[in-house]
């Protein structure tokens, strides 16, 4: 072979590998958009209509489920599990209490997005919030007690709480405050301001979503009697407010940024002592699990915990007053009862559900007893994931999963739910794992052509200093 010949074939020779990476680029590319586009028309779970919801699991009552993701829902499941009211008409529902002594009729917080510029909204996007009742059977629909408010974004009412037939309690995201108002005369009669105890150097962001009040109770006996607890999900607190004297300071559940304790967690519920209490029972969403604290004197004491390997992101849970657990998972898309022994026995899936209610059981954990009182044990994920036997074989592997299972304990929780909460539904573990492969690939591919190019083109990068003998 002369010397002329050598770098003609060479030539060839890089041709053909780069002809092959091409190839094997593009196919990586086609198989993981294969995947994605799979999931977004496979027809799975939504809730977008109502002839797309899914049947629940018969149970002994009513269920209402909210939804407050991409789309804002509200759907009430008869007992034999079918839909019997279904509201898209807001743009999103958050917290829904059955009312008292009257069957089958609602009342809930929910927002409008106002898009477009007029006397309510000078500078959109702008929210228009609502506390309605609903009455299920005949669909009626009456607003209570209406605001609007100059911003969209952490711009909501997530909860109202009835305090008797004319006041109302609201969690008030917007101006981080909690307030009482009249209902028939529209006058704010109690208000705390969150900024009155605590700094606004912690929290979120000042003074966009600093506290993020996502919770109101009003607590009807026992010693605290005639309080509220809220739940400043920023701080990762929980407290309770006497209305003549304001933040009951040795009564706080949880401290900021004490992650182990609880992590932005919501939708707080009281049970008093004669349930068992004083006890909480709360979703600690950001840990990925259930839990309930007991106070014991002076002291909150964790008293039980669940969570499984589904479990992402709760928002909700109430104690039935048969010993069972109603959970709202929002990025697990279900809402289930869990039994005193830990096991799911009823569930129906749900688009980033809100809240669940039990409309004949009382409001929330109305009636239900405490962890410690029914001797519940807790339940971890690991514990969870390790039953069931019958070892692995090979077709239980699932590269794409595991893949995806890897990208979601690599990244923060927070940001891995942020990421469930832009994406589609039909976005898991093995849809992330494509995205993720292909957006790679890509990437080496362009760095790689960028390369070839500059490589052709002649073009050499040395380093601007050399070393010159022993100097």
């Amino acid at each position: 072979m002369t010397d002329r010949q050598r770098p003609s074939l060479d030539r060839v020779r890089s041709a053909l590998s780069r002809t092959r990476l091409r190839i094997a680029f593009a196919v990586l590319i086609l198989v993981s958009a294969a995947v994605v586009a799979s999931a977004a028309t496979s027809g799975g779970l939504s809730t977008a209509s109502e002839d797309e919801l899914p049947e629940a699991p018969p149970t002994e009552n009513h269920t209402v489920i909210t939804e407050s993701g991409r789309a804002g829902t509200i759907t009430a499941y008869a007992p034999d599990g079918e839909p019997v009211y279904y509201n898209n008409t807001r743009t999103k529902y958050f917290d829904v209490d059955p009312v008292e002594n009257e069957s089958m009729t609602i009342e809930y917080t929910a927002t409008d997005t106002i898009h477009t510029e007029g006397p309510t909204c000078s500078a959109p996007p702008c929210a228009l919030n609502v506390v309605e009742r609903a009455n299920l059977s005949t669909g009626e629909v009456d607003v209570l007690y209406e605001r609007y408010d100059h911003q969209e974004t952490a711009g909501e009412w997530h909860d109202a709480d009835r305090i008797n037939e004319t006041h109302i309690a609201i969690a008030d995201i917007v101006a981080d405050q909690v307030f009482i108002v009249n209902t028939e005369t529209e006058v704010v009669d109690w208000l705390w301001d969150a900024q009155s105890d605590f700094p606004v150097e912690g929290g979120g962001p000042y003074p966009g979503d600093w506290a993020h009040i996502n919770d109101v109770e009003y607590i009807e006996e026992g010693e605290m009697a005639g309080n509220l607890m809220a739940s400043l999900r920023n701080q990762d607190q929980v407290v309770f407010l006497d209305p003549q004297d304001g933040l009951v300071e040795d009564w706080t559940l949880g401290d900021e940024n004490e992650y182990d304790v609880q992590y932005e967690q919501h939708n707080p519920d009281y049970i008093p002592e004669s349930q068992g209490g004083p006890a909480v029972v709360v979703a600690d969403s950001e840990n990925g699990r259930i839990q309930e604290f007991q106070r014991n004197g002076s002291e909150w004491t964790r008293s039980w915990e669940w969570s499984d390997s589904q479990m992402q992101w709760p928002r909700d849970a109430d104690r039935l007053p048969n010993g069972n657990t109603l959970v709202t998972d929002t990025h697990g898309n279900r809402v289930m009862e869990l039994n005193e022994s830990g096991d799911i026995v009823w569930e129906v899936g749900s688009t980033l559900p809100y809240e669940a209610e039990r409309i004949e059981t009382g409001d929330e954990s109305d009636g239900g007893q405490s962890a410690s009182e029914l001797g519940l044990e807790s339940q971890t994920e690991a514990e969870s994931s390790s039953g069931g036997g019958g070892g692995s074989s090979l077709i239980d592997i699932d590269p794409l999963g595991s893949i995806g299972d890897f990208i979601e304990s690599t990244l923060p929780h927070r940001i891995y739910n942020g990421l469930l909460f832009a994406s589609p539904v039909w976005m898991g573990s093995s849809e992330f794992a494509a995205v993720g492969i292909a957006l790679l690939t890509g990437l080496v591919w362009i760095g790689l052509e960028i390369r070839w190019q500059i490589h052709d083109a002649g073009i050499r990068f040395r380093r601007p200093f050399y070393r010159n003998g022993g100097n």
